[in-house]
């Protein structure tokens, strides 16, 4: 029954790029599987039956070098909605097919930028540092934070993201703002009492969390610079729940550490991990 199982290529096994044991015992199920390292074992033996690639973490790097060893490769399914780390094009023209998850982590993903939110507004990782400080004797009033409530946030990206994102917004009671290259129906914007701005700049110098919610595409990458930020409030912070390539870092370290603004909150970075001289 083994050999009948269409076979497929992943990382690994467990290690920082792989899958989960559990995991691939379900991948199992349905699949005999290959993993890279044995493949580039050997090339020849098992190149020629592979039919599937299950990309996961970025990992196996899908480039032309090992897409010459898949000849009858009919897929690459990549674990996540991004394929931006994929040649689509090229490898369509392949004659192969992309599939990628979308809407499997949108409310997990709306739930953690509501949580980086939350914590760089009320300061809980560094109230939870004072906490565990040995040294500690008394509690700094800086950890008071700022509020929530009645703040203006305003989200880059009205995508299903971004409106998952405003949904949870809603609910702390915050003046929603959005901008995307396409404007909401008004049903939408009434269910969560969102108002449209016509443009970015209008939109970061009103809001007192900026929330970043775009795809990463051409047009976005570098979409916050220098200029951006400086249009920003002092008292502002940055949310970045997209791709780390729309922030020009460099402009993000300097705003921070001038007080252009007053704090960042990255779900991601490039590259991830940051290099430990930029790490906090």
């Amino acid at each position: 029954m083994e050999e009948e199982k269409p076979w497929v290529l992943i990382s690994e096994v467990g290690g920082d790029h792989g899958y989960l044991e559990e995991l691939a015992d379900i991948v199992k199920q349905h699949f005999r599987i290959i993993c890279h390292k044995e493949l580039l074992e050997n090339p020849e033996l098992h190149g020629p039956k592979i039919q599937a690639l299950l990309n996961w973490k970025y990992c196996p790097v899908v480039e032309p070098t090992l897409l010459r060893l898949l000849p009858a490769l009919k897929v690459v399914a990549s674990g996540g909605v991004g394929v931006d780390h994929l040649d689509v094009p090229f490898i369509n023209s392949l004659g192969v097919k992309v599939t990628n998850t979308p809407r499997v982590v949108s409310d997990s993903t709306a739930d953690l930028a509501m949580g980086l939110l939350l914590a760089s507004a009320r300061r809980i990782l560094e109230g939870h540092q004072v906490a565990i400080d040995p040294k500690t004797v008394h509690i700094p009033q800086r950890l008071m934070g700022v509020q929530v409530t009645n703040a203006t946030i305003g989200i880059i990206g009205m995508g299903e993201i971004g409106y998952k994102i405003a949904q949870r917004a809603k609910g702390f009671d915050m003046k929603i703002v959005y901008h995307n290259r396409r404007r909401r129906s008004a049903e939408d914007e009434r269910a969560v009492g969102a108002t449209f701005c016509q443009s970015l700049d209008e939109l970061l110098g009103t809001s007192d969390f900026v929330m970043i919610a775009v795809k990463f595409t051409p047009e976005t990458r570098g979409l916050i610079g220098h200029r951006e930020l400086s249009i920003m409030k002092p008292t502002a912070t940055l949310i970045n729940i997209s791709r780390g390539q729309v922030v020009d870092q460099d402009a993000l370290v300097e705003a921070l550490q001038s007080g252009s603004i007053q704090a960042a909150a990255l779900d991601v970075t490039h590259p991830e991990p940051l290099p430990r001289s930029l790490a906090p």
